[in-house]
């Protein structure tokens, strides 16, 4: 008796909040009627699309309250107020979710308040029906679970009225996704644009400044040659010496456009490379993988390379700033992804957002600009974890 009494009670609180939004949607419709008839006079032309926002916030909460109800969420799908109040004003009008909210806003004014009187209604004979039935015969109670059925029934009205047709979903849903690649791109093309500042800058200060002073070695070793060959000699040891550097400059240029070494070793070899290099015991665990470039298949070379860079970014992370001793990477051959995972047993607090610093913007990108997504969880004192999930086909 005392479960089905607190049962009861939750219904009827859903429902006299059902009451409270009806009477918000009489003031709701008459809101919006009247902004639509201001509109033919052009004088409320401006305050329109924001009533019909206040319509959708309205019809959203009582979305979020049905799916709190009964466990299954209830879709949305309105287009984008957006643009010069001309093409805001089309919209609001033109879209379908307007009409239908106002359909459920005229309809939860009645059903709202006639389902909240009849649990009224039924309160206090359920309890003297139920306190019978349940305390002296030991029965179920029969009367109580009517007012969950009539908070049920309202759950029922509102998803009905408020699912929006599957047309309209599915071209929410292709809106959304291409805001999404719009900026995936214009990540991917800042990314880039970074890279090459990147590589013109390693070039002009690397590179070609030890090729510069290559060539003025190489020239006063031939002055020098006739009069002074000991110190022609010394000055050509010395090009030779800055010859092999600019080669390992060259060689660092390279390895950040696409390391070789995934070429010739794989991406678990390559990776296995880094976690060697990267200053820490780290530990590396592949799954459905093979060890060297020519065992088994293999991601693409994109694929690759943005995990590549994902660890080597991660495990450079960890051993300037996190003050850790120890690292693991984790690879899995995912049905059509690429999974990667790098936790260090650091001091945590790396920043999840855009503020994370521009490894971590730079690994973002990288990997948005595959439709991969990244995870990060660093909690203050510890571990820090990145997530890596790069979709591919094997």
């Amino acid at each position: 008796m005392r479960e089905a009494i607190k049962e009861a009670a939750r219904a009827w609180l859903h429902l006299t909040i059902g009451a409270a939004v009806s009477l918000l949607c009489y003031l709701m419709v008459g809101v919006v009627l009247f902004t639509a008839v201001l509109t033919l006079t052009v004088i409320g032309a401006g305050v329109l699309p924001e009533s019909v926002l206040l319509l959708r916030r309205l019809a959203g909460w009582q979305r979020r309250r049905t799916a709190a109800w009964t466990g299954t969420p209830v879709p949305e799908a309105y287009p984008a107020l957006e643009g010069p109040l001309p093409a805001r004003v089309r919209t609001a009008v033109t879209d379908p979710g307007t009409r239908q909210d106002l359909v459920w806003a005229a309809a939860q004014l009645l059903y709202g308040m006639v389902l909240w009187y009849l649990s009224l209604i039924v309160w206090v004979p359920a309890l003297l029906v139920d306190g019978v039935w349940t305390g002296l015969a030991g029965r179920r109670p029969v009367a109580l679970p009517l007012i969950g059925r009539l908070a049920g029934l309202a759950a029922d009205w509102s998803r009905a009225l408020l699912t929006p047709a599957p047309s309209a979903v599915r071209d929410a849903a292709l809106a959304a996704r291409v805001e999404q690649l719009t900026a995936t791109r214009a990540g991917a093309i800042a990314a880039h644009g970074a890279e090459l500042r990147r590589i013109e800058r390693d070039l002009h200060d690397g590179a070609q400044a030890r090729l510069v002073a290559l060539s003025m070695r190489i020239g006063l070793a031939r002055r020098a040659y006739a009069s002074d060959p000991a110190t022609a000699r010394r000055l050509l040891d010395d090009a030779q010496t800055q010859a092999e550097e600019a080669l390992a400059e060259l060689r660092h240029v390279v390895r950040g456009i696409h390391p070789p070494i995934l070429t010739d070793r794989g991406l678990t070899g390559a990776v296995r490379a880094l976690a060697a290099s990267s200053g820490l015991e780290t530990a590396v665990a592949v799954t459905g993988l093979g060890d060297h470039a020519q065992d088994g298949p293999r991601a693409p070379a994109a694929v690759e390379a943005a995990a590549y860079f994902v660890v080597a970014e991660a495990l450079t992370n960890a051993a300037k700033h996190s003050g850790a001793d120890r690292a693991s990477v984790s690879l899995s051959r995912e049905p059509a992804a690429l999974r990667v995972r790098v936790r260090d047993e650091g001091r945590g607090g790396a920043e999840a957002g855009e503020s994370g610093g521009s490894g971590l913007t730079g690994m973002r990108r990288r990997v948005a600009a595959l439709d991969g997504t990244v995870r990060l969880t660093s909690p203050v004192g510890g571990p820090t974890v990145i997530e890596v999930e790069l979709p591919c086909v094997w």
